[in-house]
């Protein structure tokens, strides 16, 4: 099946998100209460607290907000790589849905991502009416039958079936030797970089690294040989 799927046709993706505020105690107080209600649920030990795991508010689309989408796609032979980011969520958001309106809003494309169908396509969907937008094509799936969803996930066709196994983006690109694209920073990274250090520019360098790797990794699925340095572009 993937023999049949044309690169061309893609667009790599990944999103990175922080706690929609600084720390626990900076957010508005009926968040606070329903951040409580959502840690009793998430919490590992009854000794934790609903501040102590505060940081993980990033994942939830609810409590975060996205801070880089860096969006790729391969034309002749080169990974095309554009970011969009920023403090304000919508400003960037509008920008994105404009792309993704203007160019992949037929039937032909595919959305790719590592983990996307859990994580990176529900979040940015959400975001997305979150702030009051209209959703792109490619994420508009409502009533959509599983296999006319235009999603693909290299961590769902690397399962196989087996449901229950999980493997890390850093994990399958060592396996099938890519460049590691956590060599700076990882995922549990991004809020402190982002809320401490506030540098946006080191959060958008390793979303457009995530953003290679899957590329890459999806190109070994395919059985065809990786991108060299030079066939990277990233657009400004």
């Amino acid at each position: 099946m993937l023999d049949s799927v044309k690169i061309s046709q893609i667009l790599f993706l990944d999103i990175e998100t922080v706690p929609a505020y600084p720390s626990y105690s900076e957010m508005p107080e009926n968040y606070q209460l329903l951040w409580d209600q959502k840690a009793e649920r998430i919490k590992k030990s009854e000794s934790e607290t609903a501040d102590q795991i505060y940081g993980k508010a990033g994942i939830y689309a609810e409590f975060g907000k996205i801070v880089c989408i860096s969006a790729g796609y391969i034309h002749k032979q080169i990974l095309r790589i554009k970011s969009f980011y920023g403090d304000d969520e919508a400003v960037f958001l509008k920008q994105f849905i404009k792309l993704m309106d203007n160019h992949y809003h037929d039937g032909k494309y595919l959305l790719c991502a590592h983990n996307g169908k859990e994580f990176d396509f529900p979040y940015l969907a959400r975001r997305i009416l979150i702030n009051g937008l209209s959703l792109p094509h490619l994420l508009n799936i409502a009533g959509k039958k599983p296999w006319e969803i235009p999603h693909l996930d290299t961590m769902e066709l690397w399962k196989f079936g087996d449901y229950k196994h999980y493997t890390s983006l850093a994990l399958l690109a060592a396996t099938f030797g890519i460049q590691s694209p956590k060599v700076d920073i990882d995922g549990s990274d991004i809020a402190g970089v982002y809320w401490k250090d506030h540098d946006l520019e080191r959060i958008v360098k390793y979303c457009q690294k995530d953003v290679l790797t899957v590329a890459q990794l999806f190109l070994r699925y395919q059985g065809k040989p990786l991108m060299k340095e030079h066939q990277l572009s990233i657009i400004p």
